[in-house]
């Protein structure tokens, strides 16, 4: 539910872009993590080569880093989304703050990528 303010002052303004920044930032780290998770098969086929071992690939690190990235893609998209919305709030004068819902999605999708990353690292053991 948005508020009405008495006034809009640049450090509001600046704010919305300081998280607009944690945003992308936040992004780019899923994206580059993502890339290194999906990368860690062909590292431990290389590794078994050398070693003249087998290992067998699940695919999960392929899945699981393809789906770290497009965690990032939602988190850039959402933070534009976000960011727009504040600053034409900011220049209407009120104050829109951040959904329960859009929170509790945010959560649970740390908290799924959590878990996953919790029960596939033993696996690769």
């Amino acid at each position: 539910m948005a508020r009405a303010t008495s006034e809009v002052r640049a450090t509001d303004a600046l704010a919305n872009e300081r998280t607009f920044l944690a945003y992308v930032r936040t992004a780019l780290a899923f994206i580059g993590f993502g890339f290194v998770i999906a990368r860690f098969s062909l590292f431990l086929h290389e590794a078994a080569v050398e070693m003249h071992t087998n290992v067998t690939s699940t695919g999960l690190s392929g899945a699981f880093g393809a789906l770290m990235a497009l965690a990032g893609v939602a988190c850039a998209a959402y933070g534009g989304y976000r960011f727009v919305v504040s600053a034409r709030a900011l220049r209407a004068g009120v104050v829109v703050p951040l959904s329960d819902t859009a929170a509790l999605i945010g959560a649970g999708v740390i908290v799924v990528i959590g878990l996953v990353v919790a029960f596939a690292l033993p696996a690769l053991h």
